[in-house]
């Protein structure tokens, strides 16, 4: 520990104690608790066909950019492909939202049901409750009919994404298991997991708790003690946005 925060590939925020949170179903949450592990996610499985890919600029300028004669270059762009199709279900990721507020369209995005939870805590403890073989950045936005990707690197095409997806704001941990053969990278092999699990200091991890909007109290109160059964001494909060108005 910590996170690896130093490739170039993963830019850092100026504020290492902004706040980042992770919206989930009450199973996820129980799931984080009782095995004191964050799941990565196969990048091939998270519903984005675009992750891992390259933008179409990069397609269009690739002939000014390393100026090859059309053969080379056209062998050149089918390897990249080739890897960048291979290494997607090699690559594990875990998504949180960066943000100073709860927000109310996260937890409409990524809580299946009002019986949801939001783990609330800082990007340097986040960073600094994972092991020293993942990585962790924001994600860049860009737009993939004008703008260049950067090439160079396997993890540039897992940091950035389309601008439609800039409200996410995503705060994103990386790790590759690439498999291997004697000629090298063997991206043509099949991968039978869906994900792995990373190790984490919870009580490092968590600073706070919030439970979705307009959940009862039974729900409240379950959250409470899972907690409490698991040894993690952190508080329990409403969903501000079930505060009253004033008039």
């Amino acid at each position: 520990m910590p996170a690896n925060t130093t490739h170039m590939c993963f830019i850092q925020p100026e504020d290492q104690n902004a706040l980042v949170w992770r919206y989930m179903d009450f199973t996820k949450f129980f799931s984080v608790v009782s095995t004191g592990s964050l799941f990565l996610c196969r990048a091939d499985l998270l519903g984005d066909p675009f992750e891992g890919s390259f933008s179409k600029a990069n397609i269009k300028l690739r002939h000014g950019v390393y100026k090859l004669p059309k053969a080379q270059l056209d062998k050149m762009q089918q390897q990249m492909a080739n890897i960048a199709k291979g290494t997607r279900q090699w690559t594990y990721i875990n998504c949180w939202h960066l943000s100073e507020y709860e927000s109310a369209a996260m937890w409409r995005l990524y809580a299946k049901s009002n019986e949801a939870v939001a783990i609330q805590t800082t990007y340097k403890n986040l960073t600094d409750s994972l092991p020293d073989n993942v990585y962790i950045g924001l994600v860049q936005y860009i737009d993939y009919e004008k703008d260049w990707l950067p090439e160079g690197n396997i993890f540039f095409p897992f940091m950035h994404k389309r601008k439609s997806f800039a409200h996410e704001r995503e705060v994103r941990i990386v790790r590759q298991d690439l498999p291997t053969s004697q000629r090298g990278i063997d991206v043509g092999r099949s991968n039978d997991l869906k994900g792995i699990s990373v190790n984490t200091d919870l009580n490092l991890l968590i600073e706070k708790v919030y439970v979705a909007p307009t959940v009862p109290n039974w729900y409240f109160n379950l959250v409470e003690e899972v907690l409490k059964k698991y040894e993690i001494n952190k508080k329990v909060y409403s969903s501000r946005l079930d505060e009253e108005p004033v008039y």
